[in-house]
């Protein structure tokens, strides 16, 4: 069986059940294959990075195969704005975050709502030089441990979608992107758009931020916010100490 999203934000939990923790969310019109069905619950495969996890069974609307193959062949469009609204017939308003599907809205197939999106749309592969301007959007975004919107978003999540919404496709959690890409030696070979990861005393990486110019970087920490970059890793000036210790540099396009 196979899905898509039909809802603003929808958790996505590591059981099933609504007590377990999320690990990602499913935003407006993201489509997923459905693995597998346990009472009220799914066991779901987001396409557009094979995450796995478990969805309530009310909260995306069922379509064909041929219409999720069809889907994942298409262009990915997405909403630009940080809100804006869906609308329907009989003045239906559904709030949409930034970084929400459109793809589907022109395929009556699955748009059996009558959909409809009249705000700012991104699509296509955009310089690397726009990844800051979009990280700017997220910025004073609350942390949220599986969260992937500015009302709520977690290290990785930040990265994935600020690389989404500029038309490239990264892995969701901070270990699966530190294994793309090109290691880089020193943070003087790095780009505005670079990738640095960070790990705990077990090695283990543990964090993700995108490098800007001038030895900062944006990161989700608490808050998605700019702090300084050196060798040792980020230096929070508030706290007068450095919060995380870095492991790798990644060139990722």
């Amino acid at each position: 069986m196979f899905g898509i999203c039909n809802l603003a934000i929808v958790p996505v939990r590591s059981e099933p059940s609504d007590r377990s923790e999320i690990v990602t969310q499913l935003l407006f019109g993201e489509h997923i294959e459905i693995l597998e069905r346990q009472n009220q619950w799914a066991l779901i495969k987001i396409q557009f990075d094979d995450y796995e996890g478990w969805v309530d069974s009310k909260q995306y609307q069922v379509i064909s195969e041929a219409n999720y193959n069809q889907l994942s062949k298409e262009a990915i469009i997405l909403n630009a704005d940080l809100i804006d609204y869906i609308t329907a017939p009989e003045n239906l308003l559904l709030p949409i975050p930034l970084g929400a599907s459109l793809t589907f809205l022109n395929n009556s197939e699955i748009n059996t709502s009558n959909f409809d999106f009249e705000g700012t749309k991104t699509s296509g592969v955009k310089p690397k030089s726009a990844l800051i301007n979009t990280a700017f959007m997220y910025l004073n975004a609350p942390y949220l441990w599986g969260g992937k919107t500015p009302f709520g978003i977690d290290c990785s999540g930040f990265t994935q979608m600020v690389y989404k919404l500029n038309g490239y496709k990264i892995h969701r959690d901070a270990s699966q992107q530190a294994l793309d890409g090109e290691p880089l030696s020193f943070i003087e070979e790095s780009e505005a758009g670079d990738l640095a990861f960070f790990d705990n005393d077990e090695g283990n990486i543990i964090h993700v931020g995108i490098i800007m110019d001038n030895n900062y970087i944006i990161h989700a920490s608490g808050k998605v916010r700019i702090d300084r970059l050196d060798h040792l890793g980020i230096y929070n000036p508030e706290l007068n100490k450095h919060t995380h210790k870095l492991r790798v540099i990644k060139k990722i396009i």
